[in-house]
Formats: C-alpha cells, structure tokens, sequence
C-alpha cells in the first residue's frame, strides 16, 4: 500500500491482482470515511505501457532464434558461391551430408536423451511422444489434401509431403523455449527452474522429432524417389512369376503347410522393407540414448556427477552440438542452386506455409485443450507451451540432408525451407505470444 498526503486527506493505492486502484482516506475528526474504489486511470495508463512493453519484448525473444537460422543459412550461401569455393562442388556437399547423417545427427540425439531422461520423467511426459507423432500424421494428411487440390507435379510429391509431415523439432524448440525463460517477467515462474526444464523439454523434443523425422520423414521420400514405371515393370514380373507358381503347385496339387506360407508371407515383408533405412543412424542413436538415461548402471557411469566414464558422454555432446549449425548451412548451400525457381513453386510455398502455420496450430490447440481437459497432461504452463508450440514449427531442416541423399529435389527444397523459415520469423513470434497469452488466461 503506497500513502501520499494532500492536505486533510491521504490518496492510497491498493494493489488488487496486481492492478492498482485508489481512494479518499479522510481522516478529520479521527473518523474514517472510504469511498468508491475507482481505478487510477495514470496508473492504468503506466499498465497499458507496461503491457505493450512486455509484448514487444517477447516478440524479439521469440523472433530471435529465426534471425539466428537465417543468418547461418547466409553463411551457407556465401561458402557455396565462386569466389570462396568452399561448398561449391555438389561432392564436398553430399560429403557434409553424409557425416551429418552418420555421425552428427545420431550423436545430437544420444547425447541429449542420456542427459534428460530417466524412468520418472518418461513417465510424467509419456504424452509428448504422442502429441510429436499427431503433429506427423495430421501433417501427412493435409499434405496429401496439398497435393490434391494444387495439383502438385509428380516428381515433388515426396518433398511436398515430407515438408507438411515433418516440423522442426531439432534446433528450434532448443534455442527458443529457454531464451523466453531467460525473459523477465516470463509466464513460466522462476527462470532457472524454468531454464533448465526447458533444457530438459526441448532435449527430448530434438530426440523424439529426430527418431520420427528419420523414419517416417526419411521413407515418405524414400518411397517416391523411386521410379515409378521401374517398379511396375518389376511388379509386373513378380506377379508373372507368382502366377506360375501357383499354377505349377496346383497342378502338381503339392500342399503347402501353414508355417511355411507363414514364413514366405514373413520374408516378402522383410523384403518390401527396408530395414536399413527405418534404423536409420539417429535412430540408433537415440535407442542408444535411452539405454543410457533409464538403466542406472550406464547412467552412474556416464551421466551423473564425477561419473567414472563422464568423458565419454562429453565427446559425444561435443560431436553432437556440431550437426545443427552444420544442417543449417547446408540448407544455404543448396539454396543458390535454384533461387530462380521461386516464381514457379509459388503455389507449393503458399500451400505448404498454410498449412504449418494456419491449420496445424489451430487443430494443435484443440488437441492440447483437449488433453488437458481431460487430464492427460501434467499443470505446468512450460510443458503445455512446448506441446502448442509442436504444432507451429517450420518445416524440418532435416529435408535437406535427405534430399541430398537420394539426389532429388534438391533445389526446389531449399527455396521452400528458405521462404517457409522467412515466413516462420513473423508466425512464430505471433503464435508464442498467443499460446502464453492463453495459458496465462487459463491459469486465472
């Protein structure tokens, strides 16, 4: 309570959840006399500064982190031109990809999972693996709406897809979460309790989003690098050959017992899947990763303070921490290859920013509302701000590297990541301000 004598009266403000209003005491004969409550209207008018203040400073907090992808991303264009010569033959580019994808991209994610996880944490947010796989099927789902609706060429179906399927779970969630923690006056309590469970959050964010990406991501593009008339000339030669098998078996009227036709069923599945490819290297690492964070043995040994093995897990951190800056310069590189193709993928951009930015965070925030509706997950407004902000993440820079990989579409991938992480400097920096606006909302 703040008193200022005037005179036979005292003008006091009282705080009322945190909103300041004042009136008369009058204090002549030693009576007291109250009036009204009325609002200060200078001191609301300090508030609505205040509050404009406020917004403006988690606007740059949130734009910061893009303004660091794209400014890496430049580097990246710069190393790929002439006159530096350093990224600019397409072999010393498919070289970088290729330890980002065996070396550095499992490493980022083994490092970050034996760190964070343990058996209690896996079980207070079994919901987040979740949420990240919904974000992938209803992605993959409105891309396919993508394609039908713009028509989208043939050969750009696998990128188009790969684009709306897969967000980037890596480097974002990191940087972004736990500068906003760092912001005064942030929605999410104590900032170094909050600093570190975001740590923890986006760690396991980056492990998961990597599992998925390399999977699900990698074998959508996968499947339709493949030539098409290729395979239906070779199904079409398998199914010749089955047939007269068949009709060979009949008419010797051999009888087959089920457990081999089981196993025939078991070695054609096998086959049609390439099981090299779906444990792909971070998925290993990131398999590694949790052997590491849930069995105690391996965890007194490499995680805990003055662990005997502890230098172990430091090297792969450190190997680790290489992959992001290294994927992001990539995306450079590859872009001034075909910035003249920006007119024609107009369509495709356009579709694909619609559809991370717009219809993903809208169902996002009916999913996470949802679930929390229904307790499903835990009351902290951090975890819950992750969990919206999942669904409103540009497109995972990881495209890149596995463009590269199978040698397709390269071009055209780096002008979507370019203008669709240009685009996520504004939508992202909105759509953070609303998701704390609505959790603040929520927890009054």
């Amino acid at each position: 309570m703040k008193e200022h004598k005037a005179a036979a009266s005292k003008l006091i403000y009282i705080y009322i959840n945190n909103s300041p209003y004042s009136f008369f005491h009058l204090s002549s004969s030693h009576s007291t006399y109250y009036k009204q409550l009325v609002p200060s209207k200078t001191e609301h008018h300090h508030k609505g500064s205040n509050n404009l203040m406020e917004f403006w400073k988690l606007f740059v907090v949130a734009l910061m982190p893009i303004v660091k992808v794209l400014l890496i991303t430049v580097v990246g264009i710069l190393l790929a031109l002439d006159r530096f010569h350093i990224l600019t033959q397409e072999t010393s580019r498919k070289n970088l990809n290729t330890i980002v994808f065996f070396v550095f991209s499992p490493a980022l994610v083994c490092g970050s999972l034996a760190e964070t996880i343990t058996s209690k944490s896996l079980l207070m947010l079994w919901f987040m693996p979740l949420n990240i796989l919904l974000t992938f099927i209803i992605g993959a789902v409105l891309g396919l709406l993508l394609v039908k609706v713009i028509r989208v060429p043939r050969h750009l179906h696998g990128l188009v897809l790969g684009c709306c399927t897969g967000g980037s779970l890596g480097n974002l969630p990191l940087i972004i979460v736990p500068a906003i923690c760092k912001q005064k006056g942030n929605p999410f309590g104590d900032a170094d309790i909050c600093h570190k469970n975001a740590l923890g959050y986006a760690s396991l964010t980056m492990a998961i989003g990597s599992i998925y990406v390399w999977t699900i991501v990698y074998n959508i593009v996968r499947v339709y690098s493949i030539n098409i008339s290729d395979d239906e000339d070779r199904a079409h030669t398998n199914h010749v050959k089955q047939l007269e098998i068949e009709c060979t078996i009949s008419n010797e009227r051999v009888k087959v017992p089920k457990n081999e036709k089981i196993m025939k069923h078991l070695k054609v599945i096998v086959e049609k899947i390439n099981l090299k490819a779906l444990f792909a290297p971070a998925t290993i690492g990131a398999i590694a990763g949790l052997i590491i964070g849930l069995v105690p043995i391996f965890r007194k040994l490499l995680i805990v303070n003055n662990a005997p093995l502890a230098v172990i897990q430091d090297s792969i951190v450190m190997v680790g921490d290489a992959g992001i800056p290294a994927i992001t310069l990539l995306v450079g590189a590859n872009l001034i290859k075909n910035l003249k193709g920006l007119g024609k993928q107009l369509p495709i951009i356009v579709g694909i920013i619609v559809v991370r930015f717009i219809a993903l965070p809208g169902i996002g925030i009916g999913i996470v509302k949802g679930a929390i509706h229904f307790g499903l997950i835990h009351p902290d407004p951090l975890y819950q701000f992750l969990l919206l902000l999942h669904f409103t993440l540009p497109p995972a820079v990881s495209m890149s590297t596995i463009t590269q990989l199978f040698g397709v579409n390269e071009g055209e991938c780096s002008v979507i990541m370019f203008a669709t992480y240009s685009c996520a400097a504004f939508s992202l920096t909105l759509w953070s301000t609303f998701f704390m606006w609505l959790i603040r909302f929520d927890s009054h």
